[in-house]
């Protein structure tokens, strides 16, 4: 697969566990092509992966090279004059076009001039491009604006129309666009909200349908509600969370990707504590907190304590934003209280009724309703089937949050949210039949890396704690932990070794992994014992200690060589 689109998630890698995500959208967009698909919209909190997703989707779609047309725009939170937006908008749309149509990945990240777009208009004969710049160019100079952008929203719907293509128009945080456009050209008083209506006939799209997203939920609802009629935008909510088998791949992968070293302990540790939020778990991975050690236990507690505690922490900073926003409207005890009490309980839902009861909220039941409703409005609650039940997000990083904010204020003390994660760590402990379970079903993808970080985190070990039929059990002190070390047979040929761990005593275990579900053969074996060999040479006085890991077992044959040539066997990992 290409990346002509560079997704803001870094290495492509550490998008993991949206299977069921992709599945979903793949189903949707099986059915553009025939006409079938309506236009949607991906509901869900910042940090969620919204983004992620829907960048994935553009790089398939364009890597696929197939029947769809991908056009990704992020509406960015940052004040623009409509001319200015128009021009924008429509050169980030046509340059994509042609990316797509010309197979170059260099030009998805541009958005070519105006006029470059018009003489590949011209040299191709895509008469809707050169038309279309003309029509720009001159509305701008006759200051005929509103002209601009609804040649610049409708391209295309227009082009998809005229040529019998099919377009999937990607608007990324599409609440923004009813928030920082203005028609003033200082960008001074109000911005147009009503800019959302011009998707209005759009949205109905069959053959350009939208997919948009949105990260403050109600905001983007009502917008959707007063400008996008007749549910034009078929909601589609999704959650932070992976399943705990996901998040503990986001950490393998976040892991790897960062050079942060872990344990398979503390991999589980970090999973649950960060309950599987891929966000939550980078923010971890990379935390300011001074001696961070992610190695130990007492490590991981005091970077997870950092995150929820320390203003000035991403993770801290991410959520900031949505309770500043409601402060901003509801900056008193009463909505302070509300808000920790409906996020400690969001198993159920509450009556503005009951919540003044419940509390003992000194005001009467419309003021009670009226802060209610500004939350809902925050996005730091929501709103249930009747205009009067509401219940918290079922948000467990909120949670920590506005308790670590709020609690002392309301309540009279400091949550020790490090002494409940100690509470974590004994639960966790009493699960771990249904871990190491876990972990051994991951082994098909993280092998290597397992094997690594059990090397790296005992220390001292025999290789036979590990492997079968290793003739050496002299316990190892190992001072260096590598992977796929690079090395060269004598005709030139580039080999790689999957682990190597040097012990100070001079024996180095050197270690192939295959994940394969079927059994391994001989050649492959073979191959092996090459690369041994190989790396003897080139490591003079060192004792090798090789061992072969196949996840999906060994052939007689295979077997019968690796004992006659001294090579531990194992089918999983051990003493985790």
């Amino acid at each position: 697969m290409r990346y002509p689109l560079r997704e803001k998630i870094g290495a492509p890698e550490l998008l993991v566990g949206r299977e069921k995500e992709f599945e979903n959208l793949g189903k949707w967009i099986g059915n553009i092509p025939k006409c079938l698909s309506g236009s949607r919209v991906i509901l869900a909190r910042r940090k969620s992966g919204k983004t992620a997703i829907v960048q994935r989707l553009f790089n398939r779609l364009w890597s696929e090279n197939g029947r769809v047309i991908p056009f990704y725009f992020d509406i960015a939170e940052n004040k623009i004059w409509l001319p200015h937006f128009a021009i924008k908008y429509y050169r980030a749309f046509a340059t994509q076009y042609i990316s797509f149509l010309e197979r170059d990945e260099m030009l998805a990240g541009k958005r070519l001039p105006l006029e470059k777009i018009r003489e590949y208009g011209v040299a191709k004969s895509v008469e809707v491009l050169v038309e279309d710049v003309d029509a720009l160019i001159q509305d701008e100079k006759m200051r005929r604006y509103d002209l601009m952008w609804d040649t610049a929203c409708s391209a295309p719907d227009r082009v998809a129309d005229v040529y019998d293509q099919r377009i999937l128009v990607i608007l990324d945080e599409f609440q923004n666009v009813a928030q920082y456009i203005y028609r003033s050209k200082v960008c001074k008083g109000e911005p147009d909200e009503s800019m959302a209506g011009s998707f209005h006939s759009l949205s109905e799209s069959k053959v350009a349908p939208m997919l948009v997203t949105g990260s403050y939920v109600s905001w983007l609802l009502q917008i959707a509600g007063k400008y996008l009629q007749a549910g034009r935008l078929s909601g589609w909510h999704i959650t932070p969370y992976l399943t705990p088998e996901g998040g503990l791949e986001a950490v393998y992968g976040y892991a790897q990707v960062y050079g942060e070293p872990v344990t398979n302990e503390t991999a589980l540790l970090i999973n649950q504590l960060c309950m599987s939020d891929p966000f939550f778990i980078s923010c971890v991975m990379h935390s300011n907190h001074e001696g961070r050690d992610l190695t130990t236990e007492k490590g991981v507690v005091d970077t997870f304590n950092h995150e929820i505690t320390h203003r000035l922490s991403m993770m801290s900073k991410t959520w900031n934003e949505y309770i500043q926003l409601t402060l901003q409207k509801i900056n008193d005890r009463y909505a302070k209280q509300m808000l920790l009490h409906l996020s400690r309980h969001s198993d159920r839902y509450w009556t503005h009724e009951e919540i003044r009861g419940e509390l003992q909220i000194d005001l009467d039941l419309e003021e009670v309703k009226k802060r209610l409703i500004l939350l809902v409005e925050a996005d730091v609650i929501e709103w249930g089937r009747s205009d009067i039940d509401f219940r918290g997000l079922r948000d467990g990083t909120l949670n920590l949050i506005l308790r670590n904010r709020f609690e002392k204020e309301i309540e009279g003390f400091v949550p020790d949210l490090g002494q409940e994660a100690q509470e974590q760590i004994r639960e966790l402990r009493k699960e771990r039949r249904r871990l190491q379970g876990m972990l051994n079903n991951l082994s098909g993808r993280f092998a290597e890396y397992q094997l690594a970080m059990a090397f790296r985190s005992k220390k001292r070990f025999a290789l036979s704690d590990y492997f079968d039929g290793v003739g050496d059990t002299t316990r190892l002190n190992v001072t260096d932990v590598r992977q796929r070390v690079p090395l060269q047979r004598g005709n030139g040929r580039n080999m790689e070794l999957d682990v190597v761990a040097e012990s100070d005593c001079g024996r180095v275990a050197v270690v192939e992994v295959k994940k394969w579900r079927t059994r391994i053969g001989r050649s492959l074996v073979e191959d092996f014992a090459e690369k041994v060999d190989a790396y003897a040479r080139d490591a003079p006085g060192k004792t090798i200690l090789p061992a072969f890991l196949s996840l999906g077992g060994f052939t007689e044959d295979a077997m019968r060589l690796c004992e006659e040539r001294g090579i531990g066997t194992a089918e999983r990992i051990a003493h985790f």
